[in-house]
């Protein structure tokens, strides 16, 4: 992944994309994580990381106003291990989960695109094949109609 991707929280509560020199919106911090870059959000008065609440930001609003990733039971269960000595299997857990989601993703995403890419490279492959396979049989069959060695006229 890229470098961290630098945004400062004014108090006005606007966030400001130093890279990109501008404005951003949550939508946008979901935009550039989305498209793999990292973030890490600062306040502009105190330098304090404010990353994690901001995701929480975007993750908020992407459950309320767009395709819910998480169930309310799942949302449940998640507040119940809060403070349970298994807390952090679970963060664990759900890391290397997604983290393994990801990666097949990733793979698959990989593997449509040399489909796509040449789509045509299987089926040529085959037809090739075919072709080889053809003509050595049209050879074989034809082998038993070549014309007979001429005989030896010496016996007349």
């Amino acid at each position: 992944m890229a470098n961290e991707r630098v945004i400062k929280k004014y108090a006005n509560r606007r966030l400001y994309d130093a890279t990109g020199s501008r404005h951003v919106t949550l939508d946008d911090i979901r935009k550039l994580i989305a498209g793999g870059e990292r973030v890490k959000v600062i306040d502009d008065k105190s330098g304090a990381d404010l990353t994690r609440a901001v995701l929480l930001q975007v993750i908020a609003e992407q459950e309320q106003f767009g395709t819910p990733v998480l169930s309310t039971e799942l949302l449940e269960n998640i507040i119940r291990f809060y403070g349970n000595p298994v807390q952090q299997m679970l963060t664990s857990y759900m890391e290397q989960s997604v983290g393994g989601l990801l990666k097949q993703q990733q793979v698959m995403q990989a593997e449509m695109a040399k489909t796509f890419e040449a789509p045509v490279a299987p089926i040529a492959e085959l037809t090739r094949q075919n072709m080889e396979r053809w003509a050595k049989l049209q050879a074989s069959m034809l082998a038993g109609f070549a014309p007979a060695a001429p005989k030896d006229d010496k016996k007349r």
